[in-house]
């Protein structure tokens, strides 16, 4: 009886929401599960509260089973602030972590991925806690699928897979986009247990979803459940539906309804008379009706409100102590590799994913000697799997853990674009805070040692472009130590970018425990005549620079923002407003590049103070060549920013 009512449940609400859509109180799509309450049902009913579910857009079965109250869901699809996400959702993006609904995604294949990174967290914590991911059968020919599987597979991690296989990714049928469309025997690919089923049959369902539950619950690892069933409305309400499936196919469909289908069996077995079930269906269509009615009247969620929560709240820190007081010197990487060491030993929930960063210790020594002090678990080499881990550790960072990923070079990472940017940089704001991300992605930038054009990109411009995401250059052992120690503790997704010629530089850096701020620029050298900024590598050219010029009379005052997201344009600005001159110096590409997003605030709320035009130096517009001839032609020489300053200083 409880699963003929979630099942009426989720029916009703969907048929009300689709009724509410064609009114205009929907504002954008509307995907619902009619026709598939039975996966949902089946599987949520052997959840606890706090389970981790990850979904797909058509999720309002989904949070509906896990426990989310239709009034939010009604409101969240009406805009309304009492919604789920408080309106900044809708159909697609249901966030309530209270209960364990981690969110809904409309891009395909991250439920996969995240919910193999909570098992991971679950593990690493040692609860008995099952994350569950639910997908569609269009996501199963999708990287995230082989990806997750894999890695849930070799870590036996607690997590369930359902496949709800209602026959059509969008309107392309899988029986043509799947040279194999048996989707549970893809399961024995990764040596774990697949299981086919009939989808509208929830007792069928319930059964194998509570033994892989339990399976997981006791360490035993994943499992893969593929759910035959069919959506019987439109992918979305308001799309033509008969261009790629008959009416005919529709009509036979719902005569298989999951609902029918139990209801029948309820009647037979003598469980329940159809007076009964009558007066379930009756109750919860008044409670419907009532709690659309009620999300009619909520309130729109106020406009000031629309850029909050993409940060989490900044982190304060003590003032650090000067580099000059350390009495010793030590490498770029040591130092990193100290602020890592001591968090780990301070925080047991902090792990590091990465290829060779195991016993190995990294391929610059980012970990070397760690493995030995804090095991595997924490210490988790990997597949080349980058969209992988790097989902997965969105996953863990949501459900109570800190995950670093060792990416090496930044070319690797940009495989795992669409995570960082749709996932993992917009997961505080979409959940209207009430996730965190405490996610930290480290790796090299930079050209050096003819490594060509696959590992030697500087893509910090492109990532500083989004919202949600910190991104991190420093050029210094001393700034490497502290601004790593802060990343580790704040609760913001950070990408910490290492110049790779920098790595070998020793440089003054205090033993004990200190962090920077982000956001915070850093006078190199002061000056009086014209200002340089130098992003990562280049400021430390550009110090070079100075100091050669300081010999000829000209007075250079050198600044790192040693952060470009956020970028503290108030330290730019007193230094212009002192030297009248600017020039940025910037490995990365020119075009779209953050010399070009200074440039414009400054020629924006320092124009008056500006003596001289500014002056920008860039890479060239190319990838980077292998030749030893012709690598150093691609970035700004030292030799050339002493010779745009000159040039400068005389404007």
């Amino acid at each position: 009886m409880n699963l003929y009512r979630t099942m009426q449940l989720i029916r009703t609400a969907e048929e009300q929401l689709a009724r509410c859509h064609a009114r205009g109180l929907v504002h954008g799509a509307c995907h619902t599960y009619v026709g598939q309450e039975a996966i949902a049902t089946g599987v949520c009913a052997h959840l606890h509260p706090n389970d981790a579910v990850f979904s797909t857009h058509r999720g309002h079965g989904h949070a509906l089973a896990k426990g989310l109250p239709p009034e939010e869901l009604f409101a969240e699809l009406f805009g309304r602030a009492t919604g789920c996400s408080r309106g900044r959702g809708g159909s697609m993006h249901l966030f309530s972590p209270e209960i364990g609904l981690m969110g809904t995604s409309g891009i395909v294949g991250p439920s996969i991925l995240q919910a193999a990174g909570a098992g991971y967290s679950f593990s690493l914590r040692g609860t008995s806690q099952v994350a569950v991911a639910f997908f569609g059968d269009g996501a199963v020919n999708n990287g995230a699928f082989h990806e997750g599987l894999n890695l849930a597979a070799i870590w036996k991690l607690p997590v369930l897979f359902v496949c709800e296989n209602n026959q059509f990714a969008t309107e392309v049928p899988f029986a043509y986009s799947a040279g194999n469309p048996d989707v549970a025997s893809r399961a024995a690919s990764y040596g774990l247990p697949g299981v086919a089923l009939d989808g509208n049959d929830v007792l069928a369902v319930s059964q194998a979803a509570q033994t892989a539950v339990e399976r997981a619950r006791q360490g035993q690892g994943p499992t893969l459940l593929e759910c035959k069933t069919y959506r019987t409305r439109p992918h979305s309400e308001g799309m033509g539906d008969y261009t790629y499936r008959t009416r005919e196919e529709v009509a036979a469909w719902r005569e298989r309804c999951p609902i029918k289908r139990l209801r029948a069996t309820l009647i037979e077995r003598g469980e329940a008379t159809a007076a009964e079930l009558d007066a379930v269906d009756a109750e919860i269509q008044a409670e419907i009706a009532a709690i659309s009615a009620k999300a009619e009247q909520a309130p729109f969620p106020e406009p000031v409100t629309a850029t909050t929560h993409v940060y989490a709240s900044p982190r304060r820190a003590a003032a650090p102590p000067e580099p000059e007081a350390a009495g010793r010197e030590i490498s770029y990487s040591a130092a990193t590799l100290e602020a890592l060491d001591r968090e780990m030993s301070a925080n047991p929930h902090i792990f590091v994913f990465g290829e060779g960063i195991g016993i190995r210790g990294g391929n610059f020594g980012t970990t070397a000697g760690l493995y030995a002090k804090y095991g595997p678990a924490r210490l988790r080499d990997t597949p080349i799997t980058e969209r992988g881990f790097v989902g997965m550790a969105g996953g863990a960072a949501m459900t109570g853990t800190r995950p670093v990923v060792d990416f090496m070079f930044i070319d690797f990472i940009n495989d795992a674009f669409g995570e960082i940017i749709n996932q993992i940089a917009k997961m505080q704001y979409m959940s209207s805070g009430r996730l965190r991300m405490p996610l930290l992605l480290r790796g090299c930038v930079g050209i050096g040692h003819a490594a060509a054009t696959h590992h030697s990109g500087s893509y910090h411009s492109i990532y500083s472009h989004l919202p949600g995401l910190r991104v991190v250059i420093p050029s210094t052992p001393y700034d490497a130590k502290g601004l790593l120690t802060h990343a580790l503790r704040v609760d913001d997704p950070v990408l910490f970018l290492e110049p790779r010629e920098l790595l070998g530089a020793k440089g003054p850096v205090p033993p004990g425990d200190y962090e920077i701020e982000f956001g915070q620029a850093r006078i190199l050298q002061a000056g009086s005549q014209v200002t340089v900024v130098g992003v990562g590598h280049m400021a430390q050219r550009a110090l070079a620079a100075a100091r050669t010029l300081a010999a000829e009379g000209i007075s250079v005052e050198v600044l790192d923002p040693r952060t470009v997201s956020p970028l503290d344009t108030a330290s730019i600005l007193a230094s212009v407003a002192k030297t009248g001159r600017l020039l940025i110096v910037d490995e990365a590409f020119g075009p779209c590049g953050i010399g070009a997003e200074i440039a414009a605030q400054m020629a924006d709320v320092g124009f008056d103070s500006l003596d001289a035009p500014i002056r920008r130096l860039n890479g060239a517009f190319a990838p980077t060549p292998y030749s030893p001839t012709l690598e150093p032609e691609v970035i700004p020489s030292q030799a050339g920013i002493e010779a745009a300053l000159r040039q400068l200083v005389r404007e």
